[in-house]
């Protein structure tokens, strides 16, 4: 008599588990901010209005004045500004902080390169 042997087959279903993105958690980060903004809006304030962008515009004069960058230094101020104004989420000012302070170290680095 002849046997059969037939491997029983499974087949397990497994989801896979993503991490979140830098950004996804960069986010979440800044809701949860959220009861510390009036401290925000202080940090922010202070930092870009009297550290950054007095710097970034110093750095500007002393590469010849070009209009562009000095424009592009006062927007970003204004964009900090604007925000902390309105009363917008932590969710909005921070990413916006974070993001003029990027536009701020590239026109330092561009007054630089001028320089050289």
């Amino acid at each position: 008599m002849n046997t059969a042997l037939q491997h029983p087959i499974s087949t397990t279903y497994r989801q896979k588990t993503s991490a979140p993105s830098l950004l996804t958690r960069f986010i979440a980060w800044c809701k949860n901010e959220e009861e510390s903004r009036l401290l925000w809006l202080g940090i922010i304030l202070a930092a870009h209005g009297c550290i950054l962008t007095p710097l970034t515009v110093m750095a500007v004069m002393f590469t010849g004045n070009n209009l562009y960058l000095f424009v592009l230094a006062i927007a970003a101020m204004g964009m900090t500004l604007v925000t902390n104004l309105a009363a917008l989420p932590t969710k909005i000012t921070i990413p916006v902080f974070v993001f003029s302070i990027l536009i701020d170290l590239a026109i330092v680095i561009s007054c630089v390169s001028l320089m050289a």
